[in-house]
């Protein structure tokens, strides 16, 4: 017998370091990380996404080598850097003589695939292994939905609650009540401000120089001696510390709410660290719990839920709709939108402030929460006609949390409705009344609110009507909107005509919105 030497991957979202690869140092095993060109390219990404990314790789890296464990990095400019997973795993086999091959379940389709056909290829046996991250396990929603016509998340997240008793009292939720969400949509008061978030200022200057040097296009601004997101567990740890106990108290009130000025909110900011495994779902539910238990006459069961629903329920929910619909969900647009994405996505230049807003500050955080991405910059594009293809792309690259499996069914299933209804069960989409509700974007809009053709006319007015015109034969009978078409059938028909005779000027000049 020959000696044995096992080359393990560590992907960029695996940084966990709970997994059982870690319980014990054994000298016959070396971990591999790698930054790569296959991995930085495939979108164009913000800046601070790819730096923050390298920065939590090369700091678990670190992590697992002052544990004694054997570990090979390759970094973005290295010369040997084959810029592919295939290619280097391969390389690595080959010069090192490894004898077996081992990974953990990639989450994203794309990654899967790759890592499917290397092993069909590699001359040494290989071994796949769960993440042991998540609550549910890749199959479980399609097994849990079996036979069923309609995915209803509701009837997922209740299902996922007691099997892992979360919020539970013999078998019954604590309150009695499962859903709080009609608790959770309040805008901000006047006067109010919002609790200062809580960022870091980790030096990433090293790795943007890198980046830089290896002409990675990238999109977005940092400040690389002054990084703001984790970029590893124990500053993880800090910001789930930081939010259970400042921001938790009010999350479900203003989780929905929108201003000026403020980027963070009373949000968790969390979806980095979590999305690439440096915490778990589980950990975070617990500590949040927790809080709550100390503190129930300060924190309101109903913030807690709202929270909990996030994680255990959309998270786990939007990830059982991706490898139960992959790949042909990719395709989807039941619309049939084709139109470009609009140049100002890229640099936030328009008149429209709620988009204004929401676009320059994810340039600038690489961030929105989730009603910024639904209901401002999601509602536009739908309201507009752009290619869905175009949407995934734009959301991919520009938040340090999106990664495949949780931006497509939010981006093509919740925000475009390209899956005709899989995802949400309706389309999400609103004239300027519900962001005005939400937010103070429309106090010093260019653009009138209240006004829906003529001068000034507020751009979301006249093209939600447009939109519900023109997909009448695919939305009419959608017992969720019958209100809206109702409204729309009943309209006077010269206000229709000038309804759509705005949009359409509109839809003519989106560039100069």
């Amino acid at each position: 017998m020959g000696e044995k030497k096992v080359l393990r991957l560590v992907l960029g979202d695996q940084l966990n370091s709970g997994h059982s690869w870690y319980e014990r140092v054994d000298g016959d095993v070396t971990y591999v990380l790698m930054e790569v060109r296959s991995e930085t390219d495939y979108a164009l990404h913000h800046i601070q996404k790819v730096a923050g990314f390298f920065a939590a790789m090369r700091s678990f890296a670190s992590e697992l080598s002052a544990q004694q464990h054997r570990v090979l990095y390759l970094n973005i400019d290295d010369a040997d850097n084959q810029q592919s997973i295939t290619a280097n795993i391969l390389h690595l086999v080959a010069v090192h003589g490894f004898t077996a091959f081992e990974y953990q379940l990639p989450d994203e389709y794309r990654v899967d695939v790759e890592l499917r056909a290397m092993v069909k290829v590699l001359p040494v046996p290989a071994v796949v292994c769960d993440t042991e991250h998540f609550y549910g396990e890749r199959g479980e929603l399609g097994k849990f939905f079996e036979g069923k016509k309609l995915f209803v998340m509701e009837n997922f997240y209740r299902y996922m609650r007691k099997k892992h008793n979360v919020l539970m009292e013999d078998g019954q939720p604590v309150t009695g009540q499962w859903n709080y969400d009609s608790d959770n949509r309040k805008k901000l008061p006047k006067g109010h401000k919002p609790t200062a978030p809580y960022v870091l200022h980790n030096d990433v200057s090293t790795i943007v120089a890198a980046i830089n040097n290896s002409a990675v296009k990238t999109i977005g601004t940092i400040d690389p001696t002054s990084f703001v997101w984790p970029v590893n567990r124990a500053q993880s740890l800090e910001l789930l510390r930081f939010f259970v106990r400042e921001c938790l108290p009010l999350f479900g009130t203003y989780q929905d709410a929108m201003t000026t000025n403020e980027w963070s909110l009373y949000h968790s900011r969390l979806s980095f660290s979590m999305n690439t495994k440096m915490l778990s779902p589980k950990e975070v539910i617990d500590m949040a719990t927790e809080e709550w238990r100390k503190r129930s006459n300060e924190i309101a069961y109903h913030q807690l839920e709202g929270f909990v629903r996030q994680i255990i329920g959309w998270r786990e929910y939007m990830r059982g709709i991706y490898w139960l619909k992959m790949p042909e969900y990719a395709g989807l647009n039941y619309l049939g939108h084709t139109a470009k994405l609009p140049e100002w996505y890229w640099t936030g230049n328009t008149k429209m402030n709620c988009l204004k807003q929401s676009i320059q500050q994810s340039l600038q955080y690489a961030y929105a929460h989730h009603i910024q991405r639904l209901m401002v910059t999601g509602n536009f594009a739908l309201l507009a006609g752009v290619a869905p293809d175009a949407v995934d792309a734009w959301y991919l690259g520009i938040y340090i949390d999106a990664l495949d499996w949780v931006e497509i069914t939010n981006t093509r299933g919740m925000s475009q409705y390209a899956d005709g209804g899989i995802v949400g069960t309706k389309p999400y989409v609103s004239s300027a009344a519900y962001i005005d509700k939400m937010s103070n974007y429309c106090d010093t809009c260019y653009y009138k609110k209240a006004v829906k053709t003529g001068d000034r006319a507020c751009p979301f007015n006249s093209l939600y009507w447009h939109f519900y015109d023109r997909h009448e034969p695919l939305l009419g009978n959608n017992g969720r909107i019958q209100m809206m078409y109702n409204v729309w059938r009943k309209m006077d028909p010269e206000q229709k005509a000038a309804l759509l005779t705005q949009a359409e000027y509109y839809l003519e000049r989106v560039e100069e919105l």
